[in-house]
């Protein structure tokens, strides 16, 4: 008995179905259709599957880089543009010949306490500004408002200058706590589109194991801090090719000078008020701020095109989901955790020692003995030393966790010693080569300090739900520590010092204690995140899953069992049969359906 021919011709093959005409069109009415419908003979699932997961990899490796490079640009241009700024404004007869009795000091005061006195109360908005603009365009508002005070510096007044800088100091810690979260959730995604094989066969809603992502967010804290301390060297671009041609020399700026070093008191004491051979003309000036204009604007766009979302939608509506009263008040309910609280003198150190390389370590050492002319080469010592020495946070891949952090702390510890018992002489330029030595060894621990408290932070609190807090919490803790070394500018050089040192050693000898309770077993008390309560119903909520959910919750609240929204029985039996475990009444979609919803399947 012969066989049937197929009902549907297989695409390409050859037979009786596939004889063409002489005009190249196959017999039959069907046959076009079938060539273009049919299964394509050299389809491979598997590695379409593998291009795919390829491509979301090489996706998230052009969020970290755009988003480490937006970064570098934004905080270069600001720093650039603040340390010109200042040099100009400090100069006597600057001030009177373009300025005359307008009292540009007091306006430079005023808008140094905007951006170190605002951002005490970041603590208050940065976690709501976050969930309410999500971290990617939370991002791109602070970059921009980087650019707003660029902006203002075309016309120097005070109604220009101090309402820019306090808008500067509300997004400070935004920025770099969206960008410590952003950095985090690239390090996760990048993990589960490289081991997808083992998600889809742990099942979609099983969470990968903790700290699995531990060593892709340690490569990828180590790029984005590599860009991060360029930006010292970036704002130094505009004083080596522009200002450092208007300088006088040492010998004139430095007269008056006497003691530099552990000697020095407050800032440059005795530093001559005039420090400008020749006064830059208003064209060439307008031009440098329209070339940092320009890096900020391409910062803006850096964000805005090249960085994608950090969450899918679902997932940002998840996140804003659990109540703006609780997204205000988890930062603080997360200082019951012992590790955070462990942590803290690390966060204010963090901010102690940046600024101690800035303006002690390369204004009280190096300019009050070496020169203004220099300043710009003593930051890009420490820059470069930063930015190389941001690669060491990779030998957490191979050693234990507080190495890294430890020896960045030892490293200071030394420095800072050595530095307590130099007094360099005003003036001579012998030791020129220790400055620069400092700088490089100060930048060495820098990069080991930054890089091995986001790792770490990272590292401890993985779930999505509680980073941008945390994150918030690390530097609102920097801000402050930057405010009290603002305070303390006009201190002695080793009463600077000695807090320094004494923040240092309590910062390691806490550190090490939070690292002997977690051998120990100890179990951190973490504030309960809630679950989210969506005011609209619809097919995105039929899910049983929560994406906001972390590993505790699903461990101990369970499936269903937690719903929010289940109602009580009634008191008395009602009739009908009742209904099973129902946590909520089934929405118009499913009642279209003509079912309960997921409960009764």
């Amino acid at each position: 008995m012969e066989g049937e021919p197929p009902l549907y011709p297989v695409a390409g093959a050859a037979g009786a179905q596939g004889e063409e005409d002489q005009l190249g069109v196959p017999d039959g009415s069907e046959a076009p259709l079938d060539e273009l419908v049919g299964a394509y003979p050299n389809y491979n699932e598997e590695e379409e599957e593998r291009r795919y997961y390829r491509r979301k990899r090489l996706g998230v490796l052009k969020n970290v880089l755009a988003a480490s490079a937006g970064g570098m640009l934004t905080y270069g241009v600001y720093l650039g543009l603040l340390q010109m700024q200042l040099i100009l404004h400090y100069d006597e007869t600057y001030r009177e010949v373009k300025y005359g009795n307008m009292g540009l000091p007091d306006i430079d005061s005023k808008m140094l306490m905007g951006i170190n006195v605002t951002p005490i109360v970041a603590l208050l908005y940065t976690p709501v500004l976050i969930r309410f603009f999500g971290t990617k365009w939370m991002m791109f508002l602070a970059v921009g408002i980087y650019a707003l005070f660029v902006s203002t510096n075309y016309w120097e007044r005070y109604y220009t200058l101090v309402p820019s800088a306090v808008a500067l100091g509300m997004a400070i810690v935004p920025l770099w706590a969206s960008m410590g979260n952003y950095i985090t959730r690239m390090a996760q995604k990048y993990y589960e589109y490289s081991h997808y094989k083992e998600q889809d066969e742990q099942g979609p809603q099983q969470r990968p194991p903790r700290g699995s992502h531990a060593p892709y967010l340690l490569v990828f804290q180590a790029i984005f801090y590599s860009f991060f301390h360029l930006s010292f060297a970036c704002a130094q671009l505009p004083m080596i090719y522009f200002l450092n041609h208007y300088l006088y020399d040492l010998n004139h700026t430095l007269f008056n000078v006497k003691n530099c070093g552990t000697n020095s008191q407050g800032i440059l004491i005795g530093f001559n008020k005039t420090v400008l051979r020749t006064l830059p003309r208003s064209r060439n000036l307008i031009v440098v701020e329209s070339v940092l204009m320009a890096v900020a604007f391409l910062a803006m766009l850096l964000v805005l095109g090249l960085c994608g979302a950090a969450y899918r939608p679902t997932e940002e509506i998840d996140l804003r989901s659990v109540g703006w009263g609780n997204i205000f008040q988890l930062p603080f309910k997360h200082v019951r955790d012992f590790r955070l609280r462990h942590l803290v003198p690390f966060f204010i150190y963090s901010g102690f020692e940046v600024l101690f390389a800035c303006t002690g370590l390369v204004l009280g050492y190096g300019v009050c003995s070496v020169g203004l002319e220099r300043l710009a080469y003593l930051l890009v010592a420490y820059s470069l030393g930063a930015s190389a020495s941001s690669a060491l946070g990779l030998l957490g891949l191979w050693l234990p966790r507080p190495v890294p952090l430890v020896a960045g702390a030892g490293l200071h510890v030394l420095l800072s010693l050595s530095l307590f018992f130099w007094a360099p002489t005003p003036r001579v330029l012998q030791h020129t080569w220790i400055l620069y030595a400092a700088a490089v060894l100060w930048g060495v621990g820098s990069a080991l300090n930054k890089t091995g408290l986001s790792t770490l932070l990272g590292i401890l609190y993985e779930d999505k739900e509680r980073q941008d807090f945390i994150f918030t919490i690390y530097h609102w803790w920097q801000a402050m520590a930057i405010f009290t070394v603002y305070l303390g500018s006009s201190l002695p050089m080793k009463a600077k010092l000695t807090v320094l040192l004494v923040t240092l050693v309590a910062a390691t000898a806490s550190y090490l204690w939070m690292e002997q309770k977690l051998r120990r077993g100890m179990v951190p008390r973490q504030p309960r995140i809630p679950r989210p309560q969506h005011k609209v119903r619809g097919y995105r909520y039929l899910e049983e899953d929560n994406s906001d959910e972390s590993d505790t919750e699903g461990e101990g609240g369970g499936g269903r069992a937690g719903c929010a929204e289940e109602e009580a029985p009634p008191a008395g039996p009602g009739p009908g049969p009742k209904p099973a475990g129902l946590c909520r009444r089934p929405c118009p979609y499913e009642q279209a359906l003509g079912g309960d919803g997921p409960e009764e399947q």
